[in-house]
């Protein structure tokens, strides 16, 4: 870093997103990206948006906030759109946590909410899973009037687990802490989760929010496009920061591009079908294989193996043109998270195991 370079964030250590090689192809199952290409539509609605470029896109999305409130029978005051699902956490996160307001989640969990922590000067409470990796939604009650968070989040499923709470579950840590914001990260929701949208549509509990992405079901990682489902008081309190750090965040191509995929449900539930019927034939192989692997509820599947630890099958598949994610941690490095691809890309990761286990 330079001598210039603020000394408060001399310690930050940044996310660390998933390899994005560009001198090699690789049978990609590193980064939770659909192995299937955006709805058809898609394509053209975005062409037809790059004609406008430009001019500014449209600060509140109108037209994508429309359709996404029928989609999941919101109003639009109860939702925000955002780039990506990151920008709604990081939006979320600012707005309800501070020096004196901790953001609480599990040790093991998506790996950018400690980042934003310090980015922005957020203590953190970081509560353990359990030994199995499950989550006890009792250790998260009254956190609000115990360590004065402001905000829990939980990503459900959780990632890199794939493993996934009843919504009831998630619905009783709100009204356990009334005193703070509990945000359940959607991400990987479509591939077999339960929803809390319901929950947004009661009004009840008033503090829980959903935040859900288009990059993992709808084909649109590239696009980078969340939104941000919650009762209107919220909403309004993430669009006074949003409005104060960059009101145009959602160009005008992703937002036709998200209007177009939500117009094709029935390509959407295609493909999420797919993904879990594959994703079953892939557990089911693994364990043949001597594998441990959780029950996944994402588009991903989280295994070890006693026969090599997981720093060295990473490598040895990277070497056979195979890239997973290994993440280099005391309780995960025997562990390895694959993203579910086509079958055609299934089957070439198994080719090289079978290779490298002298299967």
């Amino acid at each position: 870093m330079s001598r210039y370079f603020t000394p408060e964030l001399g310690a930050l250590e940044p996310y660390t997103p998933g390899e994005q090689p560009q001198n090699r192809q690789y049978i990609k199952l590193n980064t939770n990206e659909s192995p299937y290409p955006p709805a058809p539509g898609v394509a053209a609605a975005v062409a037809g948006a790059a004609e406008k470029l430009a001019l500014y896109s449209d600060p509140e999305s109108g037209a994508l906030t429309k359709a996404a409130a029928e989609w999941f029978g919101v109003r639009p005051e109860n939702l925000l759109c955002g780039n990506g699902s990151d920008e709604n956490l990081m939006l979320a996160i600012r707005a309800f946590c501070a020096k004196d307001r901790p953001l609480a989640f599990a040790d093991v969990t998506y790996g950018f909410y400690p980042v934003w922590c310090q980015l922005f000067g957020i203590p953190q409470a970081v509560l353990p899973l359990r030994e199995d990796f499950t989550l006890d939604p009792a250790d998260y009650y009254g956190l609000d009037s115990a360590k004065n968070v402001g905000a829990i989040v939980i990503a459900n499923p959780n990632a890199p687990t794939g493993l996934a709470l009843p919504t009831a579950a998630l619905a009783e840590i709100a009204r356990h802490n009334p005193d703070a914001v509990v945000i359940v990260d959607e991400a990987y929701v479509d591939f077999g989760g339960e929803s809390c949208v319901p929950f947004v549509r009661k009004g009840e509990p008033a503090n829980l929010m959903v935040v859900q992405t288009f990059s993992k079901s709808r084909s649109l990682a590239g696009g980078r496009l969340g939104l941000c489902i919650a009762p209107e008081p919220l909403i309004a309190d993430l669009k006074r920061v949003k409005y104060s750090m960059n009101p145009y965040n959602v160009n005008r191509m992703t937002e036709a591009a998200g209007v177009a995929a939500l117009a094709d449900p029935a390509y959407f539930e295609k493909n999420c079908a797919a993904i879990r019927a594959t994703r079953a034939d892939a557990t089911a192989r693994l364990r043949q294989m001597g594998f441990t692997v959780l029950d996944s509820s994402a588009n991903f599947v989280f295994a070890r193996t006693p026969r090599m630890p997981g720093g060295t099958l990473y490598r040895r598949l990277k070497e056979n043109g195979v890239l997973v994610r290994h993440f280099d941690t005391p309780r995960l490095s025997d562990w390895l998270r694959i993203t579910i691809g086509s079958p055609e890309q299934m089957q070439g990761f198994f080719a090289a195991l079978e290779e490298i286990l002298g299967q």
